[in-house]
């Protein structure tokens, strides 16, 4: 590798972590010092119904203000795969800059999106920049941009296998040795960074779950398939939501605000909807929700998330899709043990079916398996969730040709045609 390519890599590496630490402190502060709670959902907690209410709208109306104004809308992954793959697709820092201040505002208002959207896309983004400046071309550059963006994915979730196989399975699809080893070396500087800010452990914290039986395959084969319908079922929901949106007369950042309106509305009577979904999926991991209102949270977060997301606020799907399927393992494990008296935790349910959910929605099941391995370090799990991972992800693709994210790509070049 020559000095100049590595130099740069360092330079994308250390600035993908520094944005994602710096979006995290900066969404800590708010709900600190403003809302004087730990994380959104307490904050939305503690608010009066007619705040849950505006304040979605309010960052709705904001973000979608700040995308109109800065025309920074954008392909997102799309773009990041495009420019990966292709190499033809300039990705623009400041258009990423202005889409991530656009996410900052709705996360930290409890729109219902991830923050991993913003952290991929800026390390990509500053990949490209950084090639850009150095006079770095071909499949440096490109390779520079995959790196970013794993950089930023490990940033976003202190994963940094699973940033490596996001890069492979779902952006890039090929495997390189440049490509691989600068990835390599990205994440790892990435995520030494963050986790001397966050701690090393995982982000979901460390537990003990158990199989009690081989048998409990079989039921995770089946929650392999539960998912991947419920997967197929939020793209469509989804898609035809943003249709439907698109073809209103609201223009942004009324579109925005509509959709914040909508999630606020949510809000009020689930406040667990607002903002990724981190803070409730720990509170079903800890057991600490009775069943109903586990299948209260995992629709209404579907319907919030599509609200959001499709009508134009930047942000991520991934860490609502992780709590949906989170949700539904837990909801699947109780009716296992249910009707099987088997004694397995039914935690193991809720991360085999965080895992299968992802790999349906991305259609890359190593990339899902391990990301879950590397959020729950539990090695008992291992076996379930490459059998249910596989399984997801062919009843998905059987279903839905696209993925969550080649259909961004698929639209993108649609409009680049009209």
């Amino acid at each position: 590798m020559r000095p100049r390519v590595l130099g740069a890599l360092v330079i994308v590496a250390v600035g993908a972590a520094a944005f994602a630490m710096a979006f995290r402190a900066a969404l800590s502060w708010v709900y600190t010092t403003l809302f004087h709670a730990h994380d959104v959902l307490g904050a939305f907690e503690r608010l009066p119904l007619l705040a849950r209410v505006l304040l979605p709208a309010a960052g709705g109306f904001v973000g979608g203000l700040i995308t109109r104004v800065a025309r920074s809308s954008g392909g997102g992954v799309g773009d990041v795969m495009e420019a990966v793959v292709l190499g033809r697709t300039r990705l623009s820092l400041r258009a990423t800059s202005y889409k991530a201040l656009a996410s900052w505002i709705a996360i930290a208002t409890g729109g219902s999106v991830g923050r991993e959207g913003p952290l991929v896309q800026f390390g990509g983004s500053l990949g490209a920049r950084v090639a850009s400046w150095l006079k770095i071309t071909g499949p440096s550059a490109r390779a520079l941009i995959a790196a970013g963006t794993a950089a930023g994915f490990a940033a976003a979730y202190n994963t940094p296998f699973a940033a490596v196989l996001f890069v492979v399975e779902i952006v890039t699809r090929v495997v390189a040795i440049e490509t691989i080893v600068m990835i390599l070396i990205a994440t790892a500087i990435s995520t030494t960074l963050v986790r001397e800010t966050v701690g090393a452990g995982p982000i979901y914290g460390e537990r003990t779950f158990t199989i009690s039986t081989p048998r409990e395959l079989v039921a995770h084969a089946l929650l392999g398939v539960i998912a991947a319908l419920a997967a197929v079922a939020f793209m469509r929901l989804l898609a035809r939501a943003e249709t439907l949106f698109a073809s209103s007369r609201l223009a942004q950042p009324w579109r925005a605000t509509l959709g914040g309106l909508i999630v606020g509305g949510v809000a009020c009577v689930v406040p667990q909807v607002a903002g990724n979904g981190y803070e409730p999926l720990n509170q079903i991991l800890d057991e600490r929700y009775t069943l109903s209102i586990i299948a209260i949270v995992v629709v209404s977060k579907a319907f919030a998330t599509t609200s959001s997301v499709s009508s134009g606020t930047p942000g991520g799907v991934f860490t609502p899709s992780l709590l949906i399927g989170g949700g539904l393992g837990m909801l699947w494990g109780a009716l296992v043990a249910r009707f099987t008296g088997a004694v397995g935790s039914e935690g193991t349910f809720a991360l085999v079916g965080m895992a299968a959910m992802t790999a349906a929605t991305t259609h890359a099941p190593m990339m899902a398996a391990v990301l879950v391995f590397e959020l729950s370090l539990d090695y008992a799990i291992v076996l379930p969730l490459v059998l249910a991972t596989a399984i997801a992800t062919l009843v998905s693709r059987r279903l839905h040709v696209e993925s969550i994210y080649t259909a961004e790509l698929t639209k993108k070049r649609r409009q680049d045609r009209s």
